[in-house]
């Protein structure tokens, strides 16, 4: 068995607000530190690979015996969504923001999509994804009009029942929206999201599917595939990535299926990386304010962790880190603009290293290609020497 690495996003997990949070109207955010002032925090795996060590945090509280390698690390792209943090992780600064649309989608971009999909649209409003349906799913299921919405992210989003639209329409219909969107309309995701349901008791389901754009530039992932090594990706990871530089995939199933996943992996004998995005904590808590599931949902991937951490071989390093920030306790429900946790673990981590704070995820891939003894890094340092034995 090879060198492996295990990089984990917990997504919207953010360690408080960035210095330029501000700018993005975020000033005061801090998702870790509002789940650490619930009072029903219980992760000690976290803790034991140095999460209450992250300096300048709300949350400070340095514990003596760390089993892992910690820092905190700034964003440095133009934006806080999922896509622009994955690709920085991945070695990727994006220096200018994506397209957003408060106030919908301009005219001739909807009317360009209607005579592509035959269908006409209605809503083309920033919306919450479960109030969009209860506003709109009636006329929708009456007309088989498309709802098409946004949100404070760069987001093409449309909705549809999947008894009225069926699940491949819907994702045909993306495509061609995602075709269409490029140039000074090139938002980050396209994204389905088919309903089920009688009236005032819509419900999402599972069949979400993100069209992204896909990377500007080569990313670690490639860096990777091209080298001959595997490249997994769990979750939304094939999503954000438009499928580019992965060997391997396996879709979303929810934060422990995917852990339950991640698990099995580490049980396989590979060589490469295995990239897994935890969604949960954003998608059902950081968007819907509520503070005990967020909670929850943390303690619960906390246990799978410590699994996780039990079954790291020789050459394994394990990554924990997150995109952005979500943070359910503050105004409204959108992303947060924050600082993110790095926790490396694993038989060549030094315990106990402190990196303090770095300036950009992308510093997460050039450690994963320099461990790899490959010559990417991106848009990244590499702090390998700094952790290894």
């Amino acid at each position: 068995m090879g060198k492996r690495v295990f990089l984990i996003v917990l997504d919207s997990v953010g360690a408080g607000e960035a210095p330029d949070a501000g700018i993005f109207d975020d000033a005061g955010c801090d998702t870790l530190g509002t789940c650490v002032r619930s009072g029903k925090l219980a992760v000690p795996n976290l803790e034991k690979l140095g999460v209450y060590n992250l300096l300048g945090t709300s949350f400070y509280s340095p514990r003596k015996e760390v089993a892992g390698a910690c820092a905190k690390l700034r964003e440095k792209s133009m934006g806080k969504d999922t896509t622009v943090g994955h690709w920085e992780i991945a070695g990727v600064v994006s220096e200018k923001p994506m397209p957003t649309y408060p106030c919908g989608f301009p005219e001739e971009v909807i009317e360009k999509f209607e005579r592509a999909v035959g269908r006409k649209a209605i809503c083309n409003q920033v919306y919450s994804g479960t109030e969009v349906i209860k506003d709109y799913g009636k006329e929708h299921v009456e007309t088989g009009k498309l709802i098409v919405y946004t949100s404070a992210d760069s987001v093409f989003q449309i909705a549809a029942h999947e008894e009225i639209v069926p699940l491949e329409e819907l994702y045909e219909d993306c495509r061609k929206a995602r075709a269409l969107l490029e140039g000074e309309h090139a938002v980050g995701r396209v994204i389905a999201r088919p309903f089920v349901g009688e009236y005032l008791s819509y419900k999402r389901t599972v069949n979400r599917h993100d069209f992204s754009l896909t990377p500007p530039r080569p990313t670690v992932l490639d860096a990777m595939k091209d080298a001959g090594y595997a490249v997994i990706g769990v979750g939304k990871i094939n999503d954000i990535f438009a499928g580019q530089g992965l060997t391997e995939t396996y879709p979303n199933e929810g934060n422990q299926k995917n852990m339950e996943l991640t698990l099995s992996l580490a049980d396989r004998d590979f060589s490469g990386m295995c990239f897994v995005n935890l969604v949960d904590f954003d998608m059902l808590y950081g968007h819907r304010n509520d503070i005990e599931g967020y909670v929850r949902a943390l303690n619960e991937v906390d246990i799978q962790i410590g699994q996780m951490m039990e079954k790291m071989k020789e050459d394994d390093i394990l990554i924990i880190t997150a995109d952005h920030g979500c943070d359910p306790g503050f105004k409204g429900t959108d992303h947060s603009r924050e600082y993110v946790p790095c926790l490396c673990y694993g038989s060549r981590v030094r315990p106990g290293v402190n990196l303090g704070i770095r300036e950009s995820y992308a510093d997460i891939a050039a450690s994963v290609s320099e461990y790899f003894s490959l010559n990417y890094r991106g848009d990244g340092e590499s702090f390998l020497k700094n952790i290894l034995h």
